[in-house]
């Protein structure tokens, strides 16, 4: 299955970073949030989020999957399903609800990042575990595994449903075209955080982007 021609890719955050993303104007990276001590629910496993600190991209020297903000190419991801079953160990145990989906364009991110002069990468497979394999031109975006990424029932396809798109350090609020939620209460929480001014991409209830 070729690769859309437009594909989108979505950072999954709790609803209490939502503050500090306006403020900033960015989306920072792990190694970043931990750098700057920022206010906010982390909802990955530490322990994994500690790997990927560590962990190198093989087409950038000196660049760890850590130093980059992370997104998948699909809502409903593997980790969001992780978080919905309260997996044990996971240090966060409040659900989905609370949790959004930013929505963004891949091109216009790597467009972004080219300008600005930093790099940026995709994975065939979940940037956490000690395997994977990554690429750093969109002429290669096919051989990321589109028929997992879209599908919905991902038991034989868990790794390919994880490629993962990385952007060295900082992501521009100004790029995140939507906002998915999964209830109209965190809706209405998100709209009341959207600066009065500036950037505000739309918000909409999907709950079919959750379990």
């Amino acid at each position: 299955m070729f690769a859309p021609p437009q594909p989108k890719i979505y950072h999954i955050a709790h609803v209490d970073r939502l503050s500090s993303i306006v403020a900033d104007d960015f989306l920072w990276c792990d190694a970043e949030i931990v750098r700057r001590a920022l206010p906010g629910t982390t909802i990955g496993m530490r322990s994994i989020k500690q790997r990927r600190l560590t962990l190198p991209l093989g087409s950038h020297t000196g660049l760890h999957v850590g130093d980059c903000v992370p997104f998948y190419f699909c809502p409903r991801s593997v980790m969001l399903f992780l978080i919905h079953r309260h997996n044990p160990e996971l240090a966060y145990q409040g659900g989905q609800d609370p949790i959004l989906h930013f929505e963004a364009d891949l091109r216009a991110a790597v467009a972004w990042a080219d300008a600005q002069s930093l790099r940026w990468a995709f994975t065939l497979s979940n940037a956490g575990s000690c395997f994977f394999e990554d690429r750093n031109d969109l002429a290669c975006v096919d051989e990321i595994d589109w028929t997992a990424v879209q599908s919905r029932d991902w038991r034989t396809h868990k790794e390919g449903k994880q490629a993962e798109f990385l952007l060295e350090h900082r992501f521009p609020w100004h790029l995140v075209e939507r906002i998915g939620v999964w209830s109209a209460n965190v809706y209405g929480r998100v709209v009341n955080t959207l600066p009065a001014q500036g950037h505000r991409p739309r918000v909409e209830v999907r709950p079919e982007w959750y379990y």
